[in-house]
């Protein structure tokens, strides 16, 4: 089979095609024929071996795909590794059958992307009715499911984007005001969207200055949930004494703690499948690279040139 795999740590360049031996399931896996396999954030992290945790040389990265199971089955998975290929062997427990409703393409936008909108919105953002939420990176694979999330729980969505397109594009999923995600005033542009009062709710991946503005302009009992550091920028230190003068929560979201946890992935998926096939979210799938262009995808990632959930086909 085709696949991606490192034999040393780096940037894009360390991506190399293979040919590989398919794997053997064990007593616990299944084999999944793969069909289009999601690209994460993250893995540029894992490329780069500064991920949260830490990998062993050689891999294959990759986190999830979906594809067909010998009986034919659709189904969506969650690997370890591995993803980057034309097979993989997943762990039964984290394997989804995708129902009827649901395409490939839109079922890969709602295992990762699409818990953790619903995670830190519901979860650890605890969203309320009324409640303002600022969504940094709002035209990405999380970001554009937690606009249409947020705003069907009933919250006023600041959402925070670069460029005219991505601002569109979080305006036609629902977002009532969109700001400029430049660093510079931030804080200022989040409080003027709301109206000159500060906001309860932010969801942040950018990390630095971003974290740093997002945390000053949280209301008294505000939360800022941070689940990424993109720029790969470290924030000013937490003062916790601050956090208690401004009733503050930080808050941190790792997918990889709700494995092992059906509640937490089994009743929020299906709930997901349930709102695409209904038509009451629409994820937004954005460009398809082909398994070979797979430095392609992680580039256009790091120079933040992608919308929506980005995906390999390893057919080609």
């Amino acid at each position: 089979m085709r696949a991606i795999e490192l034999q040393a740590f780096g940037g894009p360049e360390v991506l190399e095609v293979v040919d590989r031996p398919d794997p053997v399931p064990a007593a616990n896996e299944v084999l999944i024929d793969v069909t289009a396999i999601g690209v994460n954030f993250a893995d540029t992290h894992v490329t780069s071996n500064d991920y949260l945790a830490p990998q062993t040389l050689p891999l294959i990265p990759g986190g999830e795909v979906v594809g067909t199971l010998a009986d034919g089955r659709r189904v969506l998975a969650a690997v370890s590794n591995g993803g980057y290929a034309q097979r993989v062997a997943a762990n039964s427990a984290t394997v989804y059958q995708i129902p009827d409703g649901v395409s490939d393409e839109q079922a890969l936008c709602l295992l990762v992307q699409g818990l953790t909108a619903w995670h830190t919105l519901a979860t650890l953002g605890h969203l309320k009715p009324g409640e303002t939420v600022v969504i940094h990176a709002a035209a990405g694979g999380v970001g554009t499911l937690a606009i249409q999330l947020a705003k069907m729980w009933g919250g006023f969505v600041i959402a925070v984007a670069s460029g005219e397109a991505k601002a569109e594009l979080a305006r036609s999923l629902g977002a009532d005001v969109v700001i400029d995600s430049d660093p510079e005033g931030l804080r200022e542009r989040m409080l003027a969207a709301n109206g000159g009062k500060r906001v309860d709710i932010v969801l942040e991946m950018v990390g630095g200055s971003t974290f740093d503005a997002s945390l000053a302009a949280l209301a008294p009992f505000g939360r800022v949930i941070t689940y990424g550091m993109a720029s790969r920028e470290m924030a000013t230190p937490v003062n916790p004494a601050l956090l208690c003068k401004g009733s503050k929560t930080v808050a941190g979201f790792w997918l990889a703690h709700c494995f092992g946890n059906p509640a937490l992935l089994n009743e929020p998926l299906a709930e997901l499948f349930a709102l695409v096939a209904s038509g009451a979210i629409t994820p937004v799938i954005g460009e398809t690279f082909a398994l070979t262009d797979a430095r392609a995808a992680h580039i256009a990632m790091l120079a933040r040139q992608t919308t929506g959930k980005v995906v390999l086909d390893p057919a080609r």
